[in-house]
């Protein structure tokens, strides 16, 4: 009886080890659209509402609007971009003034923040907090602010006043790098802005109108600044720039001037290797490189570059078209300089995002 009693507390034992198994499995995010890309598509402006497409991971789904789709109603005008918290993503309407928080792999809304924002940009988390760029008013030059939202409530709790023109940003840890363009107006700075105490601790001169910012291996700080523009004033047009920040110190430690009045856009990286666009040419320069390439990649056929994102070792390109119907998303092999796929996606896309 005593070797029966051990065989069957064994066998016993041994189903409860699938069933925890079976829950640890259960625990993996499910839903329709995890595993596959987020394109947002802008919409038409001032009027309409911005949606967001999903194209899954093995690219044989291309399923448009899908907010709308899972929760009957629109998203809101100009959807500016998406940022993500754990299991949800925080769509950002730039024009409605509203950030919907949805869960990122079944895109059923949880909560709309449709107060204390005011031209709200781009959105990063740091634990339960998010940190959301503001234009403010584009009339008044003194207004702009980071929105401090509380993730648990979905509300903003606080704001933190910044210079003109605060567009991209990115956090390392408990420190938040802010890349002011200069909204409708021009900037050149970084503003680093610490967490514990929501203060801007310092600002960092770079390029005029730093458009994108990337970390490297070692947690150092890319940014690419276009360089200042012909309008109004063609005589104040300067070159790009890309600048290594050291985040320990927060000091530039290295400076690439572009020639002429070259005017790049889109930083990214992707291992060692950093990637921008240039009159639509795909440009790559390593993190220990000593100079600018002279020659690209390759050109890619777009119309109306509005958005360029690189991963695991594919170009994705936004393609606007004519600003007036859908616009197309191609993928590229960068080794090969391969078109390998267009979808064809909603209006104005400006970006992919990867919903892993």
């Amino acid at each position: 009886m005593r070797i029966k009693h051990v065989v069957l507390t064994m066998a016993f034992g041994a189903f409860l080890a699938s069933c925890e198994s079976d829950d640890n499995e259960s625990l993996e995010p499910l839903g329709a659209y995890n595993n596959g890309i987020l394109v947002v598509n802008e919409g038409p402006f001032l009027n309409g509402s911005g949606t967001v497409s999903f194209i899954s991971e093995d690219l044989e789904t291309n399923e448009e609007a899908i907010f709308n789709a899972v929760n009957n109603k629109d998203l809101g005008n100009i959807i500016q971009s998406i940022g993500f918290a754990d299991d949800n993503a925080y769509v950002v309407a730039n024009v409605s003034n509203t950030i919907e928080v949805v869960n990122r792999y079944t895109f059923e809304s949880e909560a709309t923040i449709d107060e204390g924002l005011s031209n709200p940009r781009y959105f990063v988390a740091v634990e339960n907090t998010g940190y959301v760029t503001n234009w403010g008013d584009t009339s008044d030059e003194t207004d702009d602010y980071i929105a401090v939202i509380n993730l648990n409530t979905n509300t903003v709790e606080s704001t933190i006043p910044v210079e003109l023109g605060p567009e991209r940003i990115v956090a390392n840890e408990t420190t938040i790098y802010v890349a002011h363009s200069g909204a409708f107006g021009t900037n050149n700075i970084v503003s680093v802005i610490d967490a514990a105490t929501q203060e801007v601790a310092t600002t960092i001169e770079v390029g005029e109108r730093p458009n994108s910012l990337v970390f490297d291996a070692s947690n150092n700080l890319w940014v690419l600044a276009s360089g200042g523009s012909s309008w109004p004033d063609p005589e104040n047009e300067s070159a790009g720039v890309l600048s290594e920040i050291n985040t320990s110190t927060n000091a530039v430690i290295t400076t690439f001037n572009f020639p002429g009045v070259e005017h790049p856009g889109f930083l990214n990286i992707d291992g060692d290797n950093l990637y921008y666009n240039l009159n639509n040419e795909l440009f790559t320069i390593s993190i220990l490189d000593d100079a600018l390439p002279t020659t690209s990649l390759f050109a890619h056929a777009t119309t109306s570059l509005y958005g360029l994102n690189i991963s695991n070792g594919k170009l994705y390109i936004s393609d606007a078209v004519d600003f007036s119907s859908n616009g197309t998303l191609h993928i590229y092999d960068i080794d090969t300089a391969t078109l390998e796929n267009t979808f064809t996606v909603g209006l104005n896309p400006n970006g992919v995002y990867f919903n892993e």
